[in-house]
């Protein structure tokens, strides 16, 4: 079987986005962004999903931190849709509730090939670094599309911001590690349809 991998770059007035990633990996990031926080949650998305991720991103991050994290959303999504290619074999479904300290969420997945948000995790208006928390939806519900993925986040429980978006980008690579993972007993596409679309 030839390695599930891909490579793209999104560059528009606003952002230079390009992203590897390989999805049979063991983990490793090689994160450059000019928002360390985004950074550090690429990075748990590599470290927790078991992906090989590179991020290489540059923006307008002088107007704020919107482009730059909604592109590399985007640009992730669209890796991963085709390093999966036709998806034949894959579980396509995965979901995960974690905790971490005092904050709890749940994060399910479905690679349907329809893209589809639905964002439960209210969070007060506030930065953490030069990161603003409401970019967590916008990374997410990007990434949503990039992928054509069907995606909830849903916050039980929580009070401290960084253990909130953190455990939030932390369930979303374990349920995307599941959902990407092939079943030796799986034949074809996992869909009574023939296609996932």
């Amino acid at each position: 079987m030839s390695e599930r991998k891909a490579t793209v770059t999104r560059t528009t007035q606003e952002t230079a986005i390009t992203v590897e990633l390989k999805l049979d990996g063991s983990g490793l990031g090689s994160i450059a962004t000019p928002l360390p926080f985004l950074s550090h949650m690429l990075a748990q998305v590599a470290r927790h999903g078991l992906f090989d991720l590179t991020v290489d991103a540059r923006g307008d991050v002088d107007v704020d931190g919107h482009h730059t994290t909604e592109d590399v959303g985007l640009v992730l999504g669209r890796a991963l849709l085709e390093a999966m290619g036709d998806r034949a074999g894959i579980q396509r479904y995965g979901s995960a509730t974690l905790p971490m300290d005092e904050a709890l969420v749940t994060a399910a997945l479905d690679l349907s090939g329809r893209p589809f948000f639905v964002y439960d995790v209210s969070l007060p208006k506030a930065k953490i670094g030069n990161w603003d928390t409401e970019l967590c939806e916008v990374f997410f519900e990007a990434f949503s599309r990039g992928a054509q993925a069907n995606l909830h986040l849903w916050l039980h429980r929580g009070q401290n911001l960084h253990h909130i978006v953190e455990i939030c980008f932390k369930a979303f690579a374990r349920a995307l590690r599941d959902a990407v993972a092939l079943d030796p007993r799986a034949v074809g596409v996992p869909s009574t349809k023939g296609v996932l679309d």
